[in-house]
């Protein structure tokens, strides 16, 4: 006669008990490749897609679907390094490569992360003049707010405002429904590759590429992995997370694009901004897709000024074998604490100095990313596929094939956005 734990109902309540686990890792896994992705999504990204909405129409979207191949390809890389080696990025090509490449690294990414972090509280203060508040008072919160969420905070606390903030860039998805786009147009557009012959189609399609794969995203997930302990035995669920997010990304993009191209695009209106691009919405789609913009706008640039710092911070102690962590406080990681402290200052300060053209600051971080991101895409096909360091876990001959073809193709387009910039160019 059978026993209770033999009886038809065990089977099932063992069956629920597994998948109630898997669900529990799945959760506990799911975040750095989200937050990773969607922190792209930052002010200098919505200024760019806003441009190319506005003044290329749909003509870009079909370019989307291949970037967001190739970000997932180049975020996975740096996530299965974490979860193998339990090193981050930096201190990884420190023990590869040697102090002076190293040095080399940091110095470049510290240049353009400063710049960057001044883009993203420029972000803020557009943000904040759209939705009637001075920069003078968002600003000052804003930095004050992000500050307080690392130092105070712990990692818990910390992942779940960045997810909060990054379901803000759900307002971007309402907007391009909200203008009531030609989707059939659309999905010819998406599908069907349109080139225009000249530098300016040129040079916003490189921006696009820039601004979506951008080297502190791939410092930033790594470290991540690291930090929430993701090991290679959990790393099928890290994997899933991070093309979760380099699709959502992507998706946000498209509909940033979207929103922008059937409004303004479409009755000649070109704008420079993201904040020329939400106030240009009023009067075609109704003051409510303004909003729905700004809130955009800022909760992207609230997230970015909380990953810019805190990456920065990763990589240079990670690099020089200095304490990190975002559970850690002052005593126990000072310099990891300082650097985070001193960009948001900085950051912060310089976006409040009267008359600065922080347009212009926001295009020469996003060509100073451009340059980095070939050299760290370097690196990071070096290092994955060193036996030594990834063991069994090296890339394949397929996916090789496609990464070295993507960091060609990345180099080639930054020396032409180079060469484009020069007085003599022929592009110009």
């Amino acid at each position: 006669m059978p026993t209770p734990d033999q009886s038809p109902q065990a089977e099932p309540l063992i069956s629920i008990r597994f998948n109630k686990r898997r669900w529990l890792l799945l959760g506990a896994t799911l975040g750095p490749g989200i937050i990773a992705a969607i922190a792209g999504d930052d002010a200098g990204g919505i200024a760019t897609y806003a441009t190319a909405g506005a003044n290329y129409g749909y003509d870009l979207l079909w370019a989307l679907v291949l970037i967001t191949f190739i970000l997932a390809l180049v975020q996975e890389m740096c996530a299965r390094m974490g979860a193998v080696t339990g090193r981050g990025l930096s201190a990884l090509i420190r023990e590869r490569f040697g102090v002076r490449w190293t040095a080399f690294a940091m110095i470049v990414l510290l240049v353009a992360n400063i710049a960057t972090a001044i883009g993203e509280f420029a972000g803020v203060a557009a943000a904040g003049e759209v939705l009637g508040v001075s920069k003078y008072v968002a600003v000052p919160i804003a930095a004050l707010g992000v500050w307080l969420l690392i130092v105070k905070g712990n990692f818990g606390v910390v992942e779940k405002v960045f997810f909060v903030l990054a379901l803000t860039l759900v307002s971007y998805v309402v907007s391009g429904f909200m203008v009531g786009p030609p989707w059939a147009l659309i999905a010819h557009r998406t599908v069907v590759p349109t080139l225009h012959m000249n530098s300016t189609f040129l040079l916003v399609l490189i921006a696009t590429i820039g601004t979506t794969i951008t080297p502190y995203m791939q410092f930033f997930l790594q470290s991540n992995i690291v930090d929430k302990g993701i090991t290679i035995k959990n790393y099928g669920y890290a994997k899933l997370d991070v093309f979760v997010g380099s699709f959502v990304t992507d998706l946000i993009a498209f509909f940033i694009i979207v929103a922008t191209a059937a409004t303004l695009n479409a009755r000649g209106i070109h704008i420079e901004t993201a904040a020329e691009a939400a106030l240009a919405l009023a009067p075609v789609a109704g003051k409510y897709a303004t909003y729905l913009f700004a809130a955009g706008l800022l909760g992207a640039s609230l997230l970015a000024a909380c990953v810019l710092p805190l990456t920065t911070a990763y990589a240079v102690c990670e690099a020089f074998g200095w304490e990190t962590g975002i559970s850690k406080g002052w005593d126990e990681a000072p310099s990891f604490m300082g650097i985070y402290t001193a960009l948001i200052v900085l950051g912060a300060g310089i976006v409040l100095l009267p008359n600065l053209p922080l347009f212009l600051v926001l295009l020469v971080s996003q060509d100073i990313n451009g340059i980095l991101l070939p050299v760290i895409l370097i690196f990071i096909l070096l290092l994955v596929n060193d036996r030594r360091i990834m063991g069994r876990y090296v890339n394949g001959r397929f996916y090789n094939a496609i990464a070295w073809t993507t960091a060609v193709l990345l180099i080639v387009l930054t020396i032409i956005l180079l060469y484009s910039s020069l007085p003599f160019s022929v592009l110009k």
